[in-house]
């Protein structure tokens, strides 16, 4: 499941969030370590992100994820 994705922020918390993809039910996992070209601390709920989905351990995380 790789190649640029796009959804909004639903959730933040202290150093990850949630994103929420069109079409897709299950919210998307992300941390603060794996933004690009943004900081954390710049975002706000309802940002819209591009990202690439990586399956993990714990099932999938958005990663190299920026603004869009």
């Amino acid at each position: 499941m790789t190649g640029p994705k796009t959804g909004t922020i639903k959730t933040l918390r202290e150093g990850f969030g949630f994103i929420s993809r069109e079409g897709i039910e299950k919210d998307l996992f992300f941390h603060a370590k794996d933004l690009v070209g943004v900081t954390f601390e710049e975002l706000k709920l309802g940002d819209s992100l591009s990202f690439e989905v990586e399956e993990t351990q714990k099932g999938n995380a958005a990663k190299k994820v920026s603004r869009s």
